[in-house]
């Protein structure tokens, strides 16, 4: 079975993650697909195969080097697919791209096209897998799952290439960031790991966001619009004006690269109560506190303007792993090495996101992040280059060989 093979089997499961279930893992496609890799893990022929309760499924490929002892790896992605866009019942469709728009749902009139998204002009003449336009593909981390598997799968079955041991492991619940809440760093067993759950192809990452999640809520005073002056409170509007101090030019549509910003990701409400959640991220440890400072300092500043009638509820995520990585950056040295042996530029750069990497960085588990060659994640216009994920395998197989011969 090839890695197209897997992925495409792969992304007909159903397993988008639920925020609000309070479980894990939070749906129970998750666990469908779990059980469903452990038979396909034990076909191949896989040691140490364990499913905890929490849907944490582990494995193992034995070194195949007698002679020598060489540090064991990992390899890790997610299960889950993101609560943006619906992944039930995925269509994927492979498209030889010659260039111009893809009809992805004529009947719905739902095109991609490189006047959204120009980079895709970079894959003319390659086959790409898009979706028929009514959900999410899943590559993320669908693709991230299959080089892994395929990669394991072509070490077993060319022995002459030499490695070390290798554990792989696929978490649950990763889109809500909830990845790493049940990870066995003790029982993974790694002095460091990857996970595959990058984007376009080449993508290396060892710095990610600082993150927080606010959830601010405001209680209204609501009185019959006729006979409501001076004793009407429209939570609403207090909601209103609370975002419109934040600043603006501080959101994911208007920042880039190192910067920061405030994401208003929900925003409900009526005249008695209103919620605005946000995420907030930065790279920079000083300016993510600073941010949310401000946000503590607006809800005090509204609290005095309107007593009792705003409250502020918010939480750390996860944090920037650089400064866990970074001291052993010989671990992203190696996957640099193992890109261009394979032929691929890799493209060293910060994440304007987390991944479990993050998480299980600061657990103990340095965890630099790999490609999968995927395009907008999280949407209907996500699409991925069939030699980008077979580069992504590749890549996987020859950090496995190059940690044998270091």
């Amino acid at each position: 079975m090839t890695v197209v093979d897997r992925f495409l089997k792969y992304v007909t499961f159903a397993t988008q993650s639920d925020e609000e279930s309070g479980i894990t893992p939070s749906t129970s496609g998750q666990r469908v697909f779990a059980e469903a890799l452990v038979k396909e893990l034990e076909a191949l022929g896989l040691e140490e195969i364990s499913l905890d309760d929490n849907s944490y499924l582990m494995a193992t490929l034995p070194s195949n080097m007698e002679d020598k002892e060489v540090p064991t790896i990992g390899f890790i992605s997610h299960l889950d697919t993101s609560p943006d866009m619906s992944g039930e019942g995925v269509k994927p469709r492979i498209v030889s791209y010659a260039g111009g728009d893809i009809v992805l749902n004529e009947a719905e009139n739902i095109v991609l096209s490189p006047r959204m998204f120009p980079e895709m002009e970079q894959y003319i003449g390659q086959d790409l897998i898009v979706t028929d336009g009514t959900t999410l593909l899943g590559a993320d981390d669908k693709a991230g799952v299959a080089a892994i598997i395929s990669a394991v799968a072509y070490l077993k079955e060319h022995p002459e290439i030499k490695h070390g041991k290798i554990r792989i492991g696929f978490t649950p619940d990763e889109e809500i960031g909830a990845g790493a809440d049940h990870f066995n760093v003790e029982k993974f067993g790694c002095e460091f790991a990857y996970t595959v759950d990058g984007g376009e192809i080449g993508e290396l990452e060892y710095e990610n966001f600082n993150a927080a999640a606010a959830k601010v809520v405001f209680s209204g005073r609501n009185v019959h619009p006729g006979t409501a002056k001076d004793k009407m409170v429209n939570a609403s509007l207090l909601a209103v004006e609370f975002a419109s101090m934040l600043p603006a030019d501080q959101r994911p549509e208007t920042t880039e690269g190192y910067e920061g910003f405030f994401h208003l990701t929900t925003m409900v409400g009526s005249v008695e109560q209103a919620v605005l959640q946000y995420i907030v991220r930065d790279h920079s440890r000083e300016l993510f506190e600073q941010k949310k400072r401000l946000l503590e300092q607006i809800t005090a500043q509204l609290s005095k303007k309107y007593p009792g009638m705003v409250s502020l509820e918010m939480h750390d995520q996860y944090y920037n792993m650089r400064e866990i990585v970074e001291p052993k950056k010989y671990i992203v040295d190696l996957a640099s090495e193992a890109m261009e042996a394979v032929g691929v530029k890799p493209q060293i750069k910060p994440i304007r996101g987390g991944t479990d990497g993050a998480r299980l960085s600061f657990m103990g588990l340095p965890c630099p992040n790999l490609f999968t060659g995927g395009h907008n994640f999280h949407g209907r216009y996500e699409y991925i280059p069939i030699p980008s994920l077979q580069k992504s395998m590749e890549t996987v197989v020859k950090i496995a060989e190059l940690v044998a011969t270091k």
